[in-house]
């Protein structure tokens, strides 16, 4: 019964509406159990603006399941998995870069460009299934030493959540980087092509 309740609340039970052959899915279309924080379609990001057309979640068929397998693993030690960022289009890689130009936090545009913008990465957290959030030491899109995962100098309880996250996420497929630890790339990374593809909104 324990059981049955975790994978009602992670909304694992879904009909994949979508076909495998479709270059990218939209998350909320599998009724996945996701929290959605997407920061880019609103003032709270680095930018301060909102350059995304709309709070959408656009991923490789196969990146969304391995990202719902790891939400179904959060949640039966419950937690859920808090999605900040998903599938960039390319015109926001731009302009992203023209305002922050480090390739240590964005990926330069007219050069390899970004595993977002192939849909195969994802920027999260986690929270609480009562919705409290876990406390990884720094917010989203901190360029900043404290923000690295090879950063020791941080409390006990943020060491073990930024663990936890890594933990579970490289279970399913997915690969950290060095200086975020919210960003994990599908393991196939920059194997995918790059999407040139718009937001698909909806009132």
């Amino acid at each position: 019964m324990k059981n049955f309740f975790f994978l009602y609340i992670c909304g694992i039970f879904f009909a994949n509406a979508q076909s495998e052959k479709a270059p990218l899915v939209k998350l909320d279309t599998l009724q996945d159990g996701f929290t959605y924080d997407i920061r880019y379609a609103s003032t709270n990001n680095f930018l301060k603006e909102a350059f995304y057309d709309c709070a959408a979640c656009y991923l490789r068929p196969e990146v969304a399941a391995a990202l719902k397998e790891a939400n179904h693993y959060f949640c039966e030690k419950g937690y859920r998995i808090v999605l900040f960022d998903c599938y960039r289009p390319v015109s926001a890689q731009k302009k992203m870069w023209a305002v922050y130009p480090n390739a240590q936090y964005v990926a330069n545009p007219y050069t390899t460009g970004s595993v977002h913008n192939r849909g195969a990465a994802v920027d999260i957290s986690l929270e609480k299934l009562d919705g409290t959030p876990v406390d990884m030491g720094t917010d989203h899109d901190f360029f900043g030493r404290e923000a690295h995962i090879d950063n020791t100098d941080l409390p006990k309880e943020v060491q073990a959540n930024r663990a936890l996250l890594q933990e579970g996420m490289i279970r399913f497929g997915f690969e950290t980087i060095r200086t975020e630890w919210w960003h994990f790339n599908y393991k196939k990374n920059y194997a995918f092509k790059i999407i040139d593809y718009d937001f698909e909104c909806t009132n």
